[in-house]
């Protein structure tokens, strides 16, 4: 028997990941494939008149358990993985994209669909079905409905080469950032690095049943060494094993799969009658077309690029006086922080101590209680893929005083082998109403902070701090998910409105207001003292304008692959042929940044990577107006807890206005990161 396509016997049925096999997951993937199939025949063959409810909203609930396996199997895939689950996702991937194809590429279910569509008018559809009916209907048209047979299999060719190579893109940037170590057996190598961070590196030679210190490429190793190692050649070879990831030519070289990814998206989209992969994105997001998207960059950039420029004056400054002629890209963070602590009286080792883990997620669970009436308790009873993970039901005050059942989330923060790099929110179980039963979400939060140890708790950077308010935001999009439909709930929006709950809930991390309530010496209880919680908030734009220049290059990147793939010929020319307008560094001709651009070759951020600096003038504008009315104000933030909420059920613009009253305005992410529109 197999567990995977059983029903799951356990509290909430929530994944029984101790009992999954590796071997269960293929024949699983198999028979449900089989099963979801025959759903769906069953509804294009309904002998009776097409309708909204036999038709559309049977077919949004067909495959709940092929969903629910592709979560559970994928999600190892990010967080556990193996050489075995590797191997599988090989196999299982293009069978996926088949099966998803084959329904997408259904006729009479077509045509069924197409004729609801048509005489929608008939029908008494509120907001969400309208949503469901119009996303349904062009998600067919999007996947090849209406092309001719030929033209479909070709189409479904091309989605299984991109899913197999984008799944290959992220193997080989995951093997090449653990493939590297830097060992060092002479201390005065590590002069300028805090003990706490020295502690970490022993620790991770010790591990590795060697002698000295060991620095890896995984963020909690790495940064802090480029921030505050004195050793400038050290950083600049570090730099170089980081630059070079995936870049090299070696085992683990992704060059090829770029120019293979990009050509096979271009195919798809002319197949589809775009002109590029870009235009195809973009007319499923609230930017609507790259030219929109290229003007919004651009000026950007255009107001952005002077405070840029100025803040690198600053730590020119500052290594022309260490008699250093010409700052390079791996001085950056090293002077940046020597400048922070000169402003701003402070570094990131000196403010880990107060923000251990465990009370910076109590600060983040007591924000979601204020603000949305939600508590996380703690339980021993949800299995788990690894002992690192926490788990925890979520449950809801209700008007009435009564506790609901919200959700069950799952915490894990700690860098392992198996682990890919960054930090993400992710569900096991989507929420949706079916049968008057409202199934609530099984939600994710992945991140790499650095583990405790004997003597020291897990203690976070300010901006590891930021990062877990990150993916929090994107935790409660789906905790507080309630819709009807699967694949409208939770995170299922616009790609460029997604990035929204998430940015905004950073906010207020530099909110002395909020700060000094979780912002305690880990040892002694002792409150971070208020001048320190006020030059936390006065850095909050504290290289702001290198910071916007860096996402804009990413995104003017991102969409230049994706406009113009016949011009990518040579993967480091096309690079920094792209960075010219936002360079503020020499570039390293060894170097490149698109072998590890996950985002965009292996995620879903194709063509989508502007949608973090959009995201941006939402946030700044959503949080703008809690600051005009009190940030824990009830009324605002119950306004809020209605747009996270709605998911997708409506246009998110309209979600926006609803919320705000009006448009979100540029001005106020300018004020914010600059102190002036």
């Amino acid at each position: 028997m197999n567990i995977l396509t059983q029903d799951f016997n356990t509290p909430h049925q929530t994944a029984p990941f101790s009992k999954i096999k590796n071997e269960d997951f293929l024949p699983a993937f198999q028979q449900l494939i089989t099963e979801t199939e025959q759903e769906v025949d069953a509804i294009a063959q309904n002998p009776q008149d097409a309708t909204f409810q036999n038709t559309v909203e049977v077919l949004a609930f067909a495959g709940e358990k092929l969903e629910i396996v592709s979560h559970i199997f994928f999600n190892l895939n990010s967080a556990e993985t193996s050489d075995e689950l590797q191997k599988i996702a090989q196999e299982i991937s293009p069978i996926l994209t088949e099966h998803a194809s084959k329904i997408a590429q259904n006729l009479a279910l077509f045509q069924r669909i197409k004729k609801v569509f048509e005489e929608q008018e008939q029908y008494s559809l509120n907001t969400e079905q309208k949503t469901l009916l119009n996303d349904s209907y062009k998600g067919f048209v999007r996947n090849g409905a209406l092309l001719s047979d030929t033209e479909k299999e070709k189409l479904k060719e091309l989605n299984k080469e991109i899913s197999l190579k984008s799944l290959q893109f992220g193997q080989n940037a995951l093997a090449a950032t653990n493939a590297y170590f830097k060992l060092i057996q002479n201390k005065e190598d590590l002069a300028g690095i805090p003990e706490a961070i020295l502690a970490q590196y022993a620790e991770e030679a010790k591990e590795r049943n060697l002698e000295g210190w060991v620095i890896t490429l995984q963020y909690p190793s790495y940064v802090p060494f480029m921030s505050y190692a004195n050793n400038r050649s050290l950083r600049e070879e570090l730099a170089l094993a980081n630059g070079q990831k995936s870049f090299d030519g070696g085992e683990f070289d992704n060059q090829n799969l770029i120019i293979e990814i990009i050509q096979l998206k271009q195919k798809k989209a002319e197949l589809l009658g775009y002109s590029h992969y870009a235009d195809y994105v973009l007319e499923e997001r609230m930017a609507k077309s790259p030219a929109n998207v290229l003007e919004f960059l651009n000026d950007l950039l255009e107001k952005a690029k002077p405070y840029a420029l100025q803040e690198i004056e600053e730590l020119k400054a500052l290594a022309k006086a260490d008699g250093i002629d010409e700052i390079q890209s791996f001085d950056h963070a090293y002077y940046a922080e020597k400048l922070r602590k000169e402003k701003y009286d402070f570094n990131d080792e000196e403010l880990k101590p107060y923000f251990p883990l465990a009370q910076v997620q109590n600060a983040v669970f007591g924000l979601a209680e204020k603000l949305y009436g939600l508590h996380f308790y703690e339980v021993d009873t949800i299995d788990k893929y690894h002992p690192d993970i926490q788990t925890y039901e979520v449950y809801e005050t209700t008007t009435e005083g009564e506790k609901q059942f919200k959700a069950i989330l799952y915490t894990d923060y700690f860098p392992r082998k198996g682990k890919r790099a960054g930090a993400w929110m992710t569900s096991f179980a989507s929420q949706f109403i079916k049968n008057e039963i409202n199934h609530r979400p099984h939600i994710s939060i992945v991140c790499n902070f650095t583990k405790p140890n004997a003597n020291t708790p897990s203690l976070l950077s300010f901006q590891e701090v930021t990062t877990l308010f990150h993916e929090f935001g994107h935790a409660l999009h789906g905790m507080l998910a309630n819709t009807t439909y699967p694949n409208l709930s939770g995170t299922s929006v616009k790609w460029d409105f997604v990035e929204l709950p998430s940015q905004f809930l950073e906010n207020f991390c530099y909110e002395p207001e909020f700060l000094q309530t979780f912002a305690l010496d880990y040892q002694s209880g002792e409150v971070l003292p208020y001048e320190k919680i006020q030059k936390i908030e006065q850095s909050k734009s504290f290289m702001e304008g290198y910071q916007t220049l860096r996402q804009l290059s990413f995104g003017l990147l991102d969409m230049a692959y994706h406009t113009h793939p016949e011009q990518v010929q040579d993967i480091k020319t096309f690079e920094d042929q792209q960075f010219e307008k936002t360079t503020l560094y020499p570039s390293n001709p060894k170097t490149a940044m698109s072998p590890t651009f996950s985002h965009i070759f292996q995620g879903g951020y194709s063509a989508g990577y502007y949608s973090y600096k959009w995201a941006e003038v939402l946030d700044a504008d959503a949080f703008a107006y809690f600051k005009e009315t009190g940030i824990f104000n009830p009324e605002t933030a119950a306004k809020f807890k209605a747009l996270l909420s709605s998911g997708g059920t409506q246009d998110p613009m309209d979600l926006y206005k609803n919320f705000r009253g009006r448009e979100p305005k540029v001005e106020s992410l300018l004020e914010r990161a600059f102190g002036k529109a």
